[in-house]
């Protein structure tokens, strides 16, 4: 099971990779399968999207909290995009309060998961807590079901952080869109123009 103390005190395996790159160029040949269909984590926008993005994130990130509307958008717009959010609390507990109850919630995901990601950068567990009362979810009960489903969530947060680990990622936001590896931060015509990418590279 993952040690959720090593998990905030990890450090990278390699160096991070600039602009995008081929997904070869992860330190160990990763699949699709393993990113993009981690059949434990739902899947947003389009469930039969002929592209599916993958984010790395962190709910205390401010890059990934901007970028997150935009994002939505173009799924949205585009209406044939796959998203899947990969959990990677790197900035200490209340990130990893925040994934542990969001990935908890069950048919609630989207709402928990958009109402954490609507919160200011930093955040403490009680930050947490109140975005997601705010949003009309029981903090209190999502405690409950994380508690009773650890070693699912803990599992689905050890293997985004290898991948992580793999692609040599330094920081969040990244993205994985296709064929292809972004790390940083990407604005609304960035994320479009990575989708075109991966329909024209199949």
């Amino acid at each position: 099971m993952l040690n959720r103390r090593d998990l905030l005190t990890g450090t990278l395996a390699a160096a991070a990779l600039g602009g995008f790159a081929p997904m070869a160029h992860a330190q160990r040949q990763l699949t699709m399968e393993e990113v993009f269909f981690d059949p434990e984590i739902p899947a947003l926008g389009n469930p039969s999207g002929d592209v599916t993005i993958a984010e790395y994130f962190d709910y205390q990130c401010p890059y990934c909290k901007r970028g997150h509307k935009d994002l939505l958008d173009v799924i949205r717009e585009d209406g044939n995009v796959r998203l899947v959010m990969k959990d990677w609390p790197i900035f200490g507990g209340g990130s990893l309060h925040a994934s542990s109850l969001v990935l908890a919630a069950g048919e609630d995901y989207e709402r928990a998961l958009n109402a954490v990601m609507a919160t200011p950068a930093r955040l403490s567990n009680k930050d947490v807590d109140a975005a997601l009362a705010a949003a009309g979810l029981d903090p209190k009960a999502m405690l409950a079901a994380f508690e009773k489903d650890i070693a699912r969530v803990d599992g689905i947060i050890e293997r985004n952080t290898d991948q992580a680990n793999m692609f040599g990622f330094n920081g969040t936001p990244a993205f994985v869109i296709g064929k292809r590896i972004y790390a940083g931060a990407m604005d609304k015509e960035a994320v479009k123009q990575s989708i075109a990418l991966a329909r024209s590279e199949g």
